[in-house]
């Protein structure tokens, strides 16, 4: 039986193991939560690693020169950068397009939000804060008791109350108005209510990656039938986001926001509240995150929604190639690897050079046994069968629906070029060859023939489209167009 002091000392020891306060709790906070700050904005959630790297060396820099040296860590971005993932501020992916990025992990955002907080100004016990905190226990304690009376009765007084306020408008015609420092304290309200939701969107879409990363991890561990283990999976990866706490909670949350015209009226909710005399006292930041509240709550549900669609297409693909012999193969190789690194650590020297294995070995064997009695020589293979060339291989048919006829299309070509049946100084048409050509030549594969044998004998492309008719063997007839060509007889090359 633990004492009450030593309960809220575990539980004080429990807390600060949370990566989101061990981060304030360093010597060097102050920097690290500025730099984040700087380097990832609700613009920018994501940042290149590359990137990343040079917009925190520039600022150490520039913080260097600004005589604030002395209380700057030892090494460079890129040992922060990981020091800061190896302690949960960061999270490191690799995006579709193959881009290695840099993002706030959720325990980052929230250590952001809470020196935001701390920073600006304090908060004040106002009327904004007690009407928000009763209005929340009312719905509470609404939606916990089913008493229909009890919840009868509260309609009723909520009916009445709302039908008060309309006689009056009614009656008056005129608005109460409200104090411009009322409407500040509920502005301020507002920006403490919104100054959350990055941190719990972040929550969540961590949520479902460390359920990702359970399940694959389950998987691979994984010697149960396949048809089970398809069945559990896919099913865990369809229902990803009722897999999780947050996930529910974000579900429940969803159904609220999540409505296209809820946003539209929030936004013009918001426009109304800036366009009031009240907000020209509001600072520009607290203008700006006014102004921002509808496109801050959609980024969050863009960041759940890609983590959602990332671990149901890894959690599909690897059931999809999941091979539990593999995978153990890679794990038992893995394990030699670490191994032989311990082996070889303990009397290895600083910077001493390693020779790395350029190719693999090979094995040097002749001839692979096919069983352990087989202790006869290889065999060479049969020898192939004589096969006929000159035999009739196919049918007359089958021949007039093959390839070009380059023999007799030549001799055609030739006979046309020398009884000079065109008057062409250029050369012979090779569209006038394939008019004049008999219905077996003129076929649309030996207009591609003949071109082939026009460009064999040295073509010439003209300006104009020539036009010819094919015929089929079938009889069907086809207009066929190309560009002009002709073809240098031998008498006009000797010309």
């Amino acid at each position: 039986m633990i004492s009450r002091v030593e309960g809220a000392y575990l539980g004080a020891v429990r807390a600060f193991q949370n990566p989101m306060l061990d981060l304030l709790h360093k010597r060097h906070a102050p920097l690290v939560v500025a730099l984040l700050s700087v380097t990832f904005t609700a613009e920018r959630p994501t940042v290149a690693v590359a990137d990343a790297h040079t917009e925190i060396g520039d600022a150490l820099d520039q913080l260097r020169a600004a005589g604030h040296g002395d209380t700057l860590p030892a090494g460079g971005p890129r040992e922060l950068c990981r020091q800061w993932a190896e302690a949960g501020w960061l999270v490191r992916q690799v995006l579709d397009d193959d881009v290695e990025v840099y993002r706030l992990s959720a325990h980052a955002v929230g250590a952001l939000e809470v020196a935001g907080r701390a920073g600006g100004a304090r908060a004040r016990v106002s009327q904004s804060r007690v009407r928000t905190l009763l209005d929340a226990v009312g719905r509470l304690a609404q939606d916990a008791d089913p008493d229909v009376l009890v919840r009868m009765a509260r309609l009723d007084a909520e009916i009445g109350r709302l039908q008060a306020e309309l006689d009056r408008v009614q009656r008056t015609g005129t608005v109460e108005t409200v104090d411009d420092e009322e409407l500040l304290e509920e502005a301020e309200n507002v920006l403490h209510l919104v100054r959350e939701l990055p941190a719990d969107f972040a929550r969540v879409a961590e949520s479902i990656k460390a359920m990702q990363r359970d399940v694959v991890t389950a998987l691979r561990q994984d010697e149960r039938p396949t048809g089970d283990v398809l069945r559990e999976y896919l099913a865990r990866g369809e229902q990803v986001m009722e897999s999780t706490t947050e996930g529910r909670a974000f579900a429940g949350a969803l159904r609220l926001i999540g409505d296209p015209h809820r946003l539209d009226e929030l936004a013009a909710q918001l426009d109304v509240v800036l366009r009031h005399r009240f907000s020209r006292r509001l600072g520009p930041q607290q203008r700006t995150e006014l102004r921002e509240v509808v496109r801050r709550i959609e980024q969050g549900l863009d960041q759940v929604f890609a983590a959602q669609r990332e671990a149901s297409s890894v959690i599909t693909s690897q059931v999809r190639h999941h091979d539990p012999l593999r995978d153990r193969q890679v794990d038992a190789l893995l394990r030699d690897v670490m191994t032989g690194l311990q082996a070889w650590m303990p009397d290895a020297r600083r910077s001493q050079p390693v020779d790395p294995l350029r190719r693999l070995p090979v094995a040097d064997v002749e001839h692979l046994r096919q069983t352990t009695g087989a202790l006869q020589p290889p065999e060479p293979p049969a020898p192939l069968t004589d096969w006929d060339d000159d035999g009739d291989v196919a049918s007359g048919d089958a021949l007039a629906w093959g390839g070009p006829h380059y023999a007799e299309l030549d001799a055609h070509l030739a006979a046309f070029a020398t009884d000079g049946v065109t008057a062409d100084p250029d050369g012979v048409d090779v569209a006038a060859v394939f008019d004049a050509a008999p219905d077996a030549l003129r076929r649309p594969v030996d207009l591609l023939g003949l071109l082939e044998l026009a460009h064999a004998h040295g073509m010439t492309e003209t300006d104009r489209v020539a036009l010819v008719d094919a015929v089929r063997p079938d009889g069907a007839r086809r207009r066929l167009a190309f560009g002009g060509v002709t073809i240098r007889t031998k008498d006009d090359t000797d010309d």
